[in-house]
Protein backbone atom coordinates (compact mmCIF):
# COMPACT_ATOMS: atom_id res chain seq x y z
CA UNK A 1 0.00 0.00 0.00
CA UNK A 2 1.43 3.26 -0.90
CA UNK A 3 0.97 6.72 0.63
CA UNK A 4 -2.31 8.43 0.21
CA UNK A 5 -2.85 11.39 -3.15
CA UNK A 6 -3.20 14.86 -2.89
CA UNK A 7 -7.43 14.98 -2.91
CA UNK A 8 -8.03 16.30 -5.98
CA UNK A 9 -5.23 13.65 -7.87
CA UNK A 10 -6.85 10.59 -6.36
CA UNK A 11 -9.61 8.65 -7.80
CA UNK A 12 -13.18 8.89 -7.12
CA UNK A 13 -14.40 5.88 -5.81
CA UNK A 14 -17.64 3.80 -6.66
CA UNK A 15 -19.76 1.18 -4.77
CA UNK A 16 -20.87 -1.45 -7.12
CA UNK A 17 -23.93 -1.52 -5.56
CA UNK A 18 -26.31 -4.56 -5.03
CA UNK A 19 -24.52 -7.30 -6.89
CA UNK A 20 -28.02 -8.71 -8.40
CA UNK A 21 -29.18 -4.74 -9.44
CA UNK A 22 -27.86 -2.81 -12.41
CA UNK A 23 -24.86 -1.16 -10.65
CA UNK A 24 -22.64 -3.81 -12.24
CA UNK A 25 -23.68 -2.98 -15.54
CA UNK A 26 -23.91 0.60 -15.61
CA UNK A 27 -20.55 0.57 -14.34
CA UNK A 28 -19.35 -1.38 -17.33
CA UNK A 29 -21.22 0.06 -19.59
CA UNK A 30 -20.28 3.55 -18.78
CA UNK A 31 -16.49 2.35 -18.72
CA UNK A 32 -17.30 1.03 -22.53
CA UNK A 33 -18.12 4.45 -23.92
CA UNK A 34 -15.98 6.66 -22.46
CA UNK A 35 -12.98 5.12 -20.42
CA UNK A 36 -11.34 2.53 -22.59
CA UNK A 37 -9.07 4.84 -24.16
CA UNK A 38 -8.16 6.73 -20.99
CA UNK A 39 -6.88 6.42 -17.51
CA UNK A 40 -9.59 5.81 -15.63
CA UNK A 41 -10.65 8.53 -12.61
CA UNK A 42 -12.49 6.09 -10.29
CA UNK A 43 -12.02 2.65 -8.81
CA UNK A 44 -15.29 0.59 -8.04
CA UNK A 45 -15.03 -0.91 -4.56
CA UNK A 46 -16.96 -4.32 -5.16
CA UNK A 47 -16.60 -7.51 -6.38
CA UNK A 48 -14.52 -8.31 -10.06
CA UNK A 49 -16.25 -11.51 -10.77
CA UNK A 50 -19.27 -9.70 -10.50
CA UNK A 51 -17.90 -7.09 -12.50
CA UNK A 52 -16.88 -9.20 -15.81
CA UNK A 53 -19.64 -11.57 -15.69
CA UNK A 54 -22.00 -7.64 -16.14
CA UNK A 55 -19.12 -7.18 -19.11
CA UNK A 56 -19.97 -10.81 -20.93
CA UNK A 57 -22.84 -9.92 -21.03
CA UNK A 58 -22.91 -6.30 -22.28
CA UNK A 59 -20.17 -7.61 -24.93
CA UNK A 60 -18.09 -5.72 -23.76
CA UNK A 61 -14.30 -5.81 -23.65
CA UNK A 62 -13.52 -4.77 -20.04
CA UNK A 63 -9.96 -5.28 -18.44
CA UNK A 64 -11.24 -5.53 -14.94
CA UNK A 65 -8.09 -5.70 -12.97
CA UNK A 66 -7.06 -5.94 -9.28
CA UNK A 67 -6.57 -2.55 -7.48
CA UNK A 68 -4.77 -1.62 -4.04
CA UNK A 69 -5.02 1.73 -2.03
CA UNK A 70 -2.45 4.43 -4.03
CA UNK A 71 -1.78 2.17 -6.85
CA UNK A 72 -0.94 4.36 -10.11
CA UNK A 73 -3.97 3.45 -12.46
CA UNK A 74 -3.16 1.85 -16.14
CA UNK A 75 -4.14 3.52 -18.93
CA UNK A 76 -7.71 1.50 -20.25
CA UNK A 77 -8.45 -0.34 -17.18
CA UNK A 78 -10.85 -0.52 -15.13
CA UNK A 79 -9.21 -0.99 -11.08
CA UNK A 80 -11.31 -2.66 -8.51
CA UNK A 81 -10.62 -3.12 -4.76
CA UNK A 82 -12.13 -6.73 -4.42
CA UNK A 83 -14.17 -6.40 -0.91
CA UNK A 84 -14.51 -10.33 0.00
CA UNK A 85 -14.19 -13.35 -0.98
CA UNK A 86 -14.61 -13.27 -4.96
CA UNK A 87 -18.06 -14.09 -6.20
CA UNK A 88 -17.90 -17.77 -7.78
CA UNK A 89 -21.70 -18.37 -8.50
CA UNK A 90 -23.16 -16.75 -11.45
CA UNK A 91 -25.03 -13.44 -10.53
CA UNK A 92 -28.55 -14.29 -10.21
CA UNK A 93 -29.84 -11.21 -11.62
CA UNK A 94 -32.82 -9.44 -10.16
CA UNK A 95 -32.49 -11.47 -7.00
CA UNK A 96 -31.35 -9.93 -3.82
CA UNK A 97 -31.20 -11.95 -0.56
CA UNK A 98 -28.68 -11.30 2.55
CA UNK A 99 -25.54 -12.06 0.93
CA UNK A 100 -25.92 -9.38 -1.83
CA UNK A 101 -27.31 -7.19 1.07
CA UNK A 102 -23.94 -7.77 3.15
CA UNK A 103 -21.95 -7.08 -0.05
CA UNK A 104 -23.02 -3.73 -0.66
CA UNK A 105 -22.67 -2.83 3.25
CA UNK A 106 -19.16 -3.93 3.06
CA UNK A 107 -18.45 -2.04 -0.30
CA UNK A 108 -20.09 1.73 1.42
CA UNK A 109 -17.89 0.45 4.65
CA UNK A 110 -14.66 0.35 2.64
CA UNK A 111 -15.26 3.01 0.55
CA UNK A 112 -15.87 5.73 3.28
CA UNK A 113 -12.44 3.78 4.93
CA UNK A 114 -10.50 4.56 1.44
CA UNK A 115 -11.60 8.35 1.44
CA UNK A 116 -11.22 9.08 5.14
CA UNK A 117 -7.42 7.50 4.50
CA UNK A 118 -7.02 9.39 1.54
CA UNK A 119 -6.37 7.44 -0.92
CA UNK A 120 -9.54 8.28 -3.12
CA UNK A 121 -11.59 11.79 -3.58
CA UNK A 122 -14.80 11.41 -3.32
CA UNK A 123 -17.13 8.31 -3.22
CA UNK A 124 -20.08 8.17 -6.08
CA UNK A 125 -22.55 5.06 -4.93
CA UNK A 126 -24.34 2.77 -7.54
CA UNK A 127 -27.91 1.85 -6.28
CA UNK A 128 -28.42 -0.69 -3.21
CA UNK A 129 -31.61 -2.52 -1.92
CA UNK A 130 -32.81 -1.45 1.29
CA UNK A 131 -34.46 -4.42 2.20
CA UNK A 132 -31.47 -6.62 1.73
CA UNK A 133 -29.31 -4.33 3.76
CA UNK A 134 -31.23 -4.48 6.49
CA UNK A 135 -31.73 -8.82 6.06
CA UNK A 136 -27.69 -8.52 6.80
CA UNK A 137 -28.06 -6.69 9.73
CA UNK A 138 -27.18 -3.29 8.71
CA UNK A 139 -29.74 -1.21 10.65
CA UNK A 140 -30.21 1.80 8.01
CA UNK A 141 -32.97 2.62 5.57
CA UNK A 142 -30.73 3.97 2.90
CA UNK A 143 -27.40 5.27 2.13
CA UNK A 144 -27.57 8.59 3.47
CA UNK A 145 -28.05 7.50 7.06
CA UNK A 146 -25.48 4.86 6.37
CA UNK A 147 -23.14 7.45 5.88
CA UNK A 148 -23.88 9.17 8.38
CA UNK A 149 -23.65 6.85 10.83
CA UNK A 150 -20.20 5.96 9.63
CA UNK A 151 -18.93 9.30 9.65
CA UNK A 152 -20.17 10.00 13.12
CA UNK A 153 -22.26 12.93 11.43
CA UNK A 154 -25.29 14.36 13.16
CA UNK A 155 -27.35 16.04 10.18
CA UNK A 156 -27.41 15.51 6.81
CA UNK A 157 -29.55 16.46 3.99
CA UNK A 158 -30.60 14.72 0.48
CA UNK A 159 -29.89 17.16 -2.33
CA UNK A 160 -30.92 16.33 -5.85
CA UNK A 161 -29.15 17.71 -8.34
CA UNK A 162 -29.39 18.64 -12.54
CA UNK A 163 -28.46 21.46 -14.78
CA UNK A 164 -31.85 22.82 -14.12
CA UNK A 165 -33.13 22.08 -10.85
CA UNK A 166 -31.83 21.12 -7.54
CA UNK A 167 -34.25 20.10 -4.13
CA UNK A 168 -33.16 19.70 -0.97
CA UNK A 169 -35.54 17.44 1.09
CA UNK A 170 -36.24 18.44 4.95
CA UNK A 171 -37.94 15.27 5.40
CA UNK A 172 -36.31 12.38 3.49
CA UNK A 173 -37.70 8.16 4.18
CA UNK A 174 -40.69 8.99 6.44
CA UNK A 175 -44.18 7.91 5.65
CA UNK A 176 -45.95 10.92 3.97
CA UNK A 177 -48.78 11.19 6.92
CA UNK A 178 -45.40 10.87 9.53
CA UNK A 179 -44.31 14.43 7.47
CA UNK A 180 -46.59 17.01 9.16
CA UNK A 181 -45.35 15.92 12.99
CA UNK A 182 -41.85 15.85 11.90
CA UNK A 183 -41.94 19.52 10.11
CA UNK A 184 -39.90 22.26 13.13
CA UNK A 185 -39.16 25.57 12.33
CA UNK A 186 -35.61 24.25 13.41
CA UNK A 187 -35.73 21.59 10.81
CA UNK A 188 -36.35 24.05 8.16
CA UNK A 189 -33.86 26.25 9.10
CA UNK A 190 -31.29 24.04 9.42
CA UNK A 191 -31.95 23.09 5.76
CA UNK A 192 -31.91 26.49 4.64
CA UNK A 193 -28.21 27.06 5.91
CA UNK A 194 -26.83 23.90 4.93
CA UNK A 195 -28.21 24.21 1.52
CA UNK A 196 -26.30 27.72 1.14
CA UNK A 197 -23.69 26.49 2.30
CA UNK A 198 -23.53 23.69 -0.09
CA UNK A 199 -24.38 26.21 -3.01
CA UNK A 200 -21.34 28.68 -2.07
CA UNK A 201 -18.80 26.01 -1.25
CA UNK A 202 -19.93 23.23 -3.42
CA UNK A 203 -21.28 24.62 -6.48
CA UNK A 204 -19.52 28.15 -6.36
CA UNK A 205 -22.48 29.73 -6.36
CA UNK A 206 -21.78 33.25 -4.95
CA UNK A 207 -25.17 34.69 -3.64
CA UNK A 208 -27.52 31.61 -3.97
CA UNK A 209 -31.30 32.29 -4.48
CA UNK A 210 -33.27 29.77 -2.57
CA UNK A 211 -36.72 29.29 -2.75
CA UNK A 212 -39.18 27.56 0.20
CA UNK A 213 -42.17 25.59 -0.88
CA UNK A 214 -44.83 25.17 1.01
CA UNK A 215 -46.51 22.36 2.83
CA UNK A 216 -50.04 22.18 1.60
CA UNK A 217 -51.78 22.62 -1.13
CA UNK A 218 -51.96 26.10 -2.76
CA UNK A 219 -49.62 27.00 -0.21
CA UNK A 220 -52.37 26.45 2.60
CA UNK A 221 -54.39 29.23 1.25
CA UNK A 222 -54.10 31.37 4.27
CA UNK A 223 -54.86 28.21 6.80
CA UNK A 224 -57.96 26.80 4.71
CA UNK A 225 -55.79 23.78 3.97
CA UNK A 226 -53.41 23.64 6.78
CA UNK A 227 -51.34 26.17 9.22
CA UNK A 228 -47.58 24.52 7.92
CA UNK A 229 -47.05 27.03 5.95
CA UNK A 230 -47.78 30.21 8.99
CA UNK A 231 -47.20 27.99 12.04
CA UNK A 232 -43.51 26.74 10.92
CA UNK A 233 -42.33 27.54 7.38
CA UNK A 234 -42.66 31.21 7.94
CA UNK A 235 -41.17 31.60 10.93
CA UNK A 236 -38.10 29.44 9.49
CA UNK A 237 -37.80 31.89 6.30
CA UNK A 238 -37.66 34.73 8.62
CA UNK A 239 -35.08 33.16 11.41
CA UNK A 240 -33.17 32.65 7.58
CA UNK A 241 -33.31 36.39 6.72
CA UNK A 242 -29.98 37.49 7.25
CA UNK A 243 -28.37 34.68 4.68
CA UNK A 244 -29.17 36.01 1.45
CA UNK A 245 -32.09 35.97 -0.88
CA UNK A 246 -34.36 33.26 1.02
CA UNK A 247 -38.01 33.24 -0.19
CA UNK A 248 -41.53 31.38 0.66
CA UNK A 249 -43.68 29.59 1.53
CA UNK A 250 -44.56 29.14 -2.18
CA UNK A 251 -47.19 27.60 -3.52
CA UNK A 252 -45.31 23.78 -4.16
CA UNK A 253 -47.32 23.69 -7.27
CA UNK A 254 -45.76 26.53 -8.77
CA UNK A 255 -42.03 26.97 -7.57
CA UNK A 256 -40.50 23.91 -8.95
CA UNK A 257 -41.44 25.80 -12.78
CA UNK A 258 -39.84 29.19 -11.31
CA UNK A 259 -37.01 27.75 -10.17
CA UNK A 260 -36.58 25.00 -13.57
CA UNK A 261 -36.64 28.58 -15.64
CA UNK A 262 -34.08 29.73 -13.76
CA UNK A 263 -35.53 32.02 -10.68
CA UNK A 264 -33.95 30.46 -8.24
CA UNK A 265 -30.84 28.36 -7.49
CA UNK A 266 -32.24 25.63 -5.29
CA UNK A 267 -36.22 24.66 -3.91
CA UNK A 268 -36.58 23.66 -0.49
CA UNK A 269 -39.12 20.99 -0.67
CA UNK A 270 -40.96 19.50 2.97
CA UNK A 271 -41.04 15.71 2.26
CA UNK A 272 -39.64 13.29 -0.45
CA UNK A 273 -41.80 13.36 -3.25
CA UNK A 274 -43.17 16.67 -3.22
CA UNK A 275 -39.24 17.37 -4.66
CA UNK A 276 -38.36 14.14 -6.70
CA UNK A 277 -41.45 14.22 -8.17
CA UNK A 278 -41.08 17.47 -10.32
CA UNK A 279 -36.96 16.99 -10.03
CA UNK A 280 -36.97 13.22 -11.86
CA UNK A 281 -39.78 14.98 -14.36
CA UNK A 282 -36.60 16.93 -15.48
CA UNK A 283 -33.90 14.69 -14.99
CA UNK A 284 -34.87 10.94 -15.13
CA UNK A 285 -31.59 10.48 -17.04
CA UNK A 286 -29.01 12.82 -15.77
CA UNK A 287 -30.16 13.51 -12.08
CA UNK A 288 -27.68 13.21 -8.85
CA UNK A 289 -28.19 12.83 -5.36
CA UNK A 290 -25.97 14.58 -3.32
CA UNK A 291 -25.46 14.39 0.19
CA UNK A 292 -25.02 17.23 2.21
CA UNK A 293 -23.41 17.42 5.95
CA UNK A 294 -20.73 14.79 5.74
CA UNK A 295 -17.05 15.43 5.96
CA UNK A 296 -16.54 13.74 2.58
CA UNK A 297 -17.84 14.38 -0.97
CA UNK A 298 -20.67 11.71 -1.70
CA UNK A 299 -22.84 12.16 -4.96
CA UNK A 300 -25.30 9.06 -6.29
CA UNK A 301 -26.96 7.49 -9.16
CA UNK A 302 -30.68 9.04 -8.72
CA UNK A 303 -32.36 5.71 -9.38
CA UNK A 304 -32.64 2.48 -7.97
CA UNK A 305 -31.56 -1.05 -8.78
CA UNK A 306 -34.07 -1.64 -11.15
CA UNK A 307 -34.04 -5.50 -10.62
CA UNK A 308 -36.85 -5.67 -13.25
CA UNK A 309 -33.79 -5.44 -15.78
CA UNK A 310 -31.18 -6.45 -13.93
CA UNK A 311 -28.59 -8.12 -16.47
CA UNK A 312 -30.81 -7.56 -19.76
CA UNK A 313 -28.62 -5.10 -20.80
CA UNK A 314 -31.14 -2.11 -20.65
CA UNK A 315 -29.69 0.20 -18.25
CA UNK A 316 -28.67 3.90 -18.72
CA UNK A 317 -25.33 4.51 -17.33
CA UNK A 318 -26.14 8.32 -17.72
CA UNK A 319 -27.23 9.33 -14.06
CA UNK A 320 -23.54 7.25 -13.27
CA UNK A 321 -21.84 9.54 -15.46
CA UNK A 322 -23.58 12.67 -14.28
CA UNK A 323 -22.64 11.61 -10.35
CA UNK A 324 -18.72 11.35 -11.00
CA UNK A 325 -18.52 14.52 -13.17
CA UNK A 326 -19.98 16.18 -10.11
CA UNK A 327 -18.34 14.39 -7.55
CA UNK A 328 -14.90 15.73 -9.49
CA UNK A 329 -16.87 18.96 -9.80
CA UNK A 330 -17.68 19.71 -5.38
CA UNK A 331 -13.76 18.36 -4.53
CA UNK A 332 -12.38 21.01 -7.20
CA UNK A 333 -15.02 23.72 -5.75
CA UNK A 334 -14.23 22.64 -2.21
CA UNK A 335 -10.13 22.47 -2.52
CA UNK A 336 -10.84 26.25 -4.26
CA UNK A 337 -13.06 27.43 -1.32
CA UNK A 338 -10.69 26.67 1.28
CA UNK A 339 -7.73 28.33 -0.44
CA UNK A 340 -9.74 31.11 -0.46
Amino acid sequence: MTSPAKKNLAPVTVTMGCPAGIGPEIICRLFCRDSRARVSQYVVVGDGNVLRQAAERLGCSTDIVSWQPGQPIARGTLPVLQVGAPWTEPVRWGQPDMATGRAMGRYIEEAVRLIRSGYCSALTTCPISKKSLQLAGYPYPGHTEMLAALTQTARVRMMMAGPRLKVVLVTIHVAVRQVSDLLTKEEVVDCIAMTRAALQRDFAIAAPRIAVAGFNPHGGEEGLFGDEEARIIAPAIAASSGQGEISGPWPPDTIFHKAAAGQYDAVIAMYHDQGLIPFKLLHFQDGVNVTLGLPLVRTSVDHGTAYDIAGKNLADPSSLAAALSMAQTIVANRDHWSAL
